[in-house]
């Protein structure tokens, strides 16, 4: 059966988003966590081994948040990206599994070059690239 989220707060100063189920769960996610998980096409590619690791947001915020239909929100981040709809599940499994999925960003980090926790600083390019790999949707179609 499908979580149904019953409330959501957004903690600015703290950078992390409350979020409450029917069934008595409570998850208090970070945003950075939020950000480089997205269930966007950006970020997800468009299948299995597509994925752009995301670096630089420790400090990302959430600028706002859409409601879509009775299943999902959609964040608009600091940095500008917004293309993300987070589904009730979605958001429930990135509450439980955080841990984990904490872990394999920061092995993913390191797999890349970064040292400790420095591809998580603000400003921080994907070696070789020269660009920040989280704007824009640049792969062809």
């Amino acid at each position: 059966m499908s979580k149904q989220a019953t409330g959501l707060t957004v903690h600015n100063q703290s950078r992390r988003l409350e979020v409450e189920f029917d069934d008595g769960a409570n998850f208090s996610i970070p945003f950075e966590l939020l950000r480089v998980y997205s269930p966007s096409a950006e970020v997800k590619g468009h299948g299995p081994g597509q994925e752009t690791l995301q670096v630089g947001k420790r400090e990302v915020g959430i600028a706002g948040i859409e409601p879509v239909g009775n299943y999902a929100i959609q964040p608009t981040f600091s940095d500008g990206h917004n293309t993300g709809l987070y589904t009730w599940d979605y958001l429930y499994r990135l509450g439980q599994e955080q841990d984990s999925l904490w872990a394999d960003y920061m092995a993913r980090l390191h797999a890349a070059g970064f040292a400790g926790d420095s591809g998580r600083e603000t400003g921080t390019v994907l070696p070789g690239t020269g660009v920040k790999a989280s704007h824009g949707c640049d792969h062809k179609h």
